[in-house]
């Protein structure tokens, strides 16, 4: 497998860390709530073997990438200019974005906003959804008075960040497994009693599921306890200002090839089965919609072969990329790929799992010990009103 490598690049006025591996035409992945680039290690040396050139980013205020203070830095405007800014830091015209929970919205508008820069678009758990009525925050405040739902308790600044911040690896444990297919019910992310915190009533596990390593909570614990949890709590606190700024989002269409990926026990599509019809009837385009059983929230971590079957199978079926696009830059970076890797500044983190070695070859040596309910980033998407409907069967449409 094609290993892992690590650099900051300059996007947007951040630095910004990316993973990357392989050659070829860019693939671009985006990762959600509370995550890290390395929620994409098991797609990362997968696609490249294929023949891509695959990049994992830390989000701003995430990770090694930078965490700007100010909540409006965390605007839905301002973070689709970072994506742009990594391909123009990487030479390309033009990438596949691919993204999952809140990376899932950024890409389906990314693909809207930049048609000319975005070839196809991949999403994973949130399914794409137009502008809503009303700026969701109101929305959502007003259904959600008189219990707990995690967006607008995210909404009192410092409260969230004390809650997560005081013990990085118990929430990590607790949000990853309580949003997995493996937890059983319990009190979570909505509907409990009003003043709880996020972590209240979720269940610690005793062993962690099969997916989930130590080494991988480690990795995860490890970059939250460097960088906090206010960076990704803020892209929550800006979806009023999203609905404000982006008033060309209302009734788009998604245009460009597209690939939805999701589990089937994913509370952010349970708890609207009529989101897939929704998706579907805004997209021009909707090659496959994917349901990986017995999946929950985490689709590309708990069901890595899975995720990578489909991801990889909808890449192969692209039109290649047009000769005044990818390809004169892919080209530039086959012939100078060598000594421009080696005389730019790249690590292994030895902090990683792995320290170079193949993903499989490290989660096969880690000891694996898990935890209880709802999706982590449910209703990411601004699509907040409960609609009732079956969820479609979707076939692949070639």
């Amino acid at each position: 497998m094609s290993e892992i490598t690590h650099r900051q690049i300059q996007t947007n006025g951040i630095s910004m860390h990316i993973a990357e591996a392989g050659e070829g035409p860019l693939v671009l992945f985006v990762h959600g709530f509370p995550e890290s680039w390395y929620s994409w290690r098991h797609q990362l040396p997968a696609v490249a073997a294929a023949g891509y050139h695959a990049v994992a980013v830390d989000v701003r205020g995430y990770g090694r990438t930078d965490a700007p203070q100010p909540i409006e830095a965390y605007s839905m405007k301002t973070m689709l200019a970072d994506y742009v800014g990594v391909l123009d830091a990487l030479g390309e015209k033009t990438a596949v974005i691919v993204g999952h929970d809140w990376g899932a919205p950024m890409a389906w508008n990314s693909a809207i906003l930049y048609p000319d820069r975005y070839r196809a678009v991949v999403g994973m758990s949130v399914p794409y959804g137009p502008r809503p009525a009303a700026p969701p925050l109101q929305m959502l405040s007003q259904m959600f008075k008189d219990s707990f739902f995690y967006i607008v308790y995210f909404q009192d600044v410092g409260v969230a960040e004390a809650e997560l911040d005081a013990d990085p690896r118990r929430t990590m444990r607790l949000i990853l497994y309580s949003a997995s297919g493996d937890a059983p019910p319990a009190p979570g992310f909505a509907g409990k009693a009003k003043g709880l915190g996020l972590l209240d009533g979720m269940t610690d596990p005793a062993v962690l599921p099969s997916w989930l390593t130590e080494a991988d909570l480690d990795y995860f614990a490890a970059e939250f306890a460097r960088s906090g949890f206010r960076g990704g709590i803020n892209r929550y606190r800006n979806m009023d200002r999203d609905w404000n700024d982006l008033p060309q989002l209302e009734g788009a269409r998604i245009k460009q090839p597209a690939l939805f990926v999701y589990g089937s026990k994913d509370g952010v599509v349970a708890m609207n089965p009529a989101s897939i019809d929704n998706m579907k009837a805004h997209c021009d385009d909707m090659r496959s919609v994917v349901s990986l059983p017995d999946a929950g929230h985490w689709t590309q971590q708990e069901r890595p072969e899975g995720t990578n079957a489909a991801l990889i199978e909808f890449l192969k079926g692209l039109r290649p990329c047009a000769s005044d696009s990818c390809t004169e830059t892919t080209a530039r970076r086959h012939s100078n790929n060598r000594s421009s890797r080696s005389s730019t500044k790249r690590r292994t983190d030895s902090t990683t799992p792995g320290s170079g070695r193949s993903w499989a070859a490290t989660r096969s040596r880690s000891s694996r010990s898990p935890a209880s309910e709802h999706p982590a980033s449910a209703w990411a998407q601004p699509s907040y009103r409960r609609t009732r409907g079956t969820r479609s069967q979707w076939r692949s449409k070639r």
